[in-house]
């Protein structure tokens, strides 16, 4: 990493939210004594790296994109304060206009403050679109590592291809999260992650067959010390840090950020009495904002939190990014796969009919090439049973069968170009087509899911046979299942979108290189996927194995 000097930073005050940025016209001079006095102050009380978790980019536009840090001398610290002192601290940052770092664009200082864990957010304007930019922090003698950010084209321009990636499900215990550090080796332009980026189990309470690879420190996430205390023993992790540093990601959250298969204001067990469940929910939603490269518009407000919203790429493409947990209704029936009579209750909804509303508005409006639901649970149907009765996961859009419709509906009714749907979840990869009509099979597709399989969640998993799933069989709008562990990566470009799923071998040993199961595409004003891709089922390594109906259920339900 290239040293740094007093040349490069400016101290221009403290924002206790987000730094303005400041023309790299006005950067302190080499011998500036309010600059020396600066870092002394700055540094006083740090014995050593603060910067423990790395750095981040996040929601990219034309002009800029959210810088992220947070201050941590001990992550794993009890109290979640990270072994910081209990005052602020000056955080200067800079942006790079070259990988090398010495091309400063802008530069600012932003406070990291004890009331918000010492993180900071920086929104970060006024910078030419499509392009990249590097970026870095210091506090005291303290220098970042160097992160890699990127903006989008303007909204009247296409650019050229878009590299994105998702992921979603990285149960630190089950395993490295190898698949972070080769995606972060494939130089992606956007990462979407889709939920479950941290999980709330004490040690060994969700474990795999074998045993855990690794161990969750501190007890269940309930307190704001429990959540940023769990969040810093991810982020530690040297994997994610990379991943983090080599894009710029758009994040939502699914249930396992706060509670399993939470709904609304309902905890997963509502049996049980839970009188402090919105207390969590609020510590669970501020510890994630602290956490994620978010804009000021996601602080959380109590128990509420802003998080879907929408991200244009020029005119390739208009990101959509959903949030299904916070505004559902709770699952039908106790959860699981159902036949259950609520899945079909017209008044029932996972988005809330505020997100509804906005999501259908945004495809009335919308120019672009290419329109890309990022959300969380399945959203194709899957019946598990052969017969005449319809058993579906009722966690999933399965379980809102009339909100699914209708924002089918609307994006029929919008003429939407290209409407793809990014899922994860399921731990597990999976490609389909989208009916507005599932019962009909022979029907029109009008749309397209892709389905990234978990980074680490469920350990190692299997190869198989992808036609041998009898899910396949019983729905065949689905087209595509592989149970390892890995990520997909796209390349959308105005007339088609390509999508490399690719999977490792093992998370139980850290290392393991990466390579692509299959490979789909969507091509322009053609709804649904048609592979192009499958490489050969690797019978030195893996038997081929048959997935039933029941693994595939208990493999989705399994979670305590």
């Amino acid at each position: 990493m290239p040293n740094l000097n007093r040349r490069h930073f400016l101290v221009t005050g403290l924002a206790a939210g987000a730094a303005a940025a400041v023309p790299a016209a006005a950067r302190a001079d080499d011998q500036d004594p309010a600059a020396e006095t600066a870092q002394t102050l700055a540094s006083r009380g740090l014995t050593t790296d603060p910067f423990t978790l790395g750095v981040a980019c996040g929601d990219p536009d034309h002009e800029g994109f959210v810088l992220w840090t947070r201050l941590a001398q001990q992550p794993l610290a009890e109290d979640g304060f990270g072994g910081m002192p209990q005052r602020p601290f000056p955080v200067q940052w800079q942006v790079y206009a070259d990988e090398r770092c010495r091309r400063v664009v802008r530069a600012g200082v932003a406070a990291a403050v004890p009331e918000w864990g010492h993180s900071v957010h920086v929104e970060v304007q006024g910078l030419s679109s499509d392009r990249e930019y590097w970026y870095r922090f210091r506090v005291g003698p303290y220098v970042s590592p160097v992160g890699r950010a990127r903006t989008a084209p303007h909204p009247l321009s296409y650019g050229g291809p878009l590299a994105m990636a998702f992921v979603s499900c990285a149960q630190y215990e089950h395993g490295y999260f190898t698949s972070y550090r080769r995606l972060a080796e494939e130089h992606p332009d956007l990462i979407l992650h889709l939920g479950d980026y941290q999980y709330e189990y004490t040690r060994n309470t969700y474990t795999i067959p074998g045993g855990n690879v690794r161990h969750h420190e501190g007890p269940e996430t309930e307190t704001l010390a429990n959540y940023r205390q769990r969040h810093a023993q991810y982020k530690a992790d040297p994997d994610l840090q990379a991943a983090h540093a080599a894009a710029p990601w758009l994040v939502v959250w699914d249930d396992h950020e706060l509670d399993n298969n939470w709904a609304d204001e309902v905890p997963e067990k509502p049996e049980i009495p839970q009188p402090g469940f919105l207390t969590r929910r609020e510590a669970a939603f501020r510890a994630y904002y602290e956490n994620m490269p978010l804009r000021r518009t996601s602080i959380p407000r109590g128990v509420d939190m802003q998080l879907y919203r929408r991200i244009r790429w020029g005119r390739t493409a208009t990101f959509h990014m959903l949030d299904t947990r916070q505004y559902r209704d709770d699952q039908g029936c106790g959860d699981g796969y159902k036949d259950c009579p609520a899945a079909v209750d017209p008044n029932r909804s996972i988005t809330g009919a505020e997100q509804e509303a906005w999501l259908l508005d945004g495809f009335r409006h919308s120019r672009a090439q290419w329109d890309v639901i990022g959300q969380q649970v399945f959203f194709a149907q899957r019946d598990n049973n052969a017969g005449p009765a319809k058993v579906t996961s009722q966690d999933a859009w399965d379980g809102y069968v009339a909100s699914r419709r209708r924002i089918t509906q609307g994006w029929i009714d919008a003429q939407v170009r290209n409407p793809v749907v990014l899922t994860g979840d399921v731990h597990a990869h999976w490609a389909s087509d989208l009916k507005l009509d599932y019962d009909d099979p022979t029907g029109p597709s009008v749309g397209a899911e892709l389905v990234a399989t978990s980074i680490s969640t469920g350990g190692d998993g299997a190869d198989s046979d992808p036609a041998a799933h009898p899910f396949l069989r019983i729905n065949p709008h689905l087209k595509f299942y592989n149970n390892q562990r890995g990520y997909v990566l796209t390349r959308i470009e105005r007339d088609l979108m390509t999508a490399d799923f690719k999977v490792v071998p093992t998370v139980r040993e850290p290392g393991a290189e990466v390579y692509t199961r299959a490979t789909f595409v969507v091509e322009d004003r053609v709804p649904g996927v048609r592979q192009t891709y499958l490489r050969p089922l690797d019978q030195g390594l893996r038997a081929a194995h048959e997935v039933t109906v029941e693994e595939t259920v208990r493999l989705e339900t399994e979670r305590p």
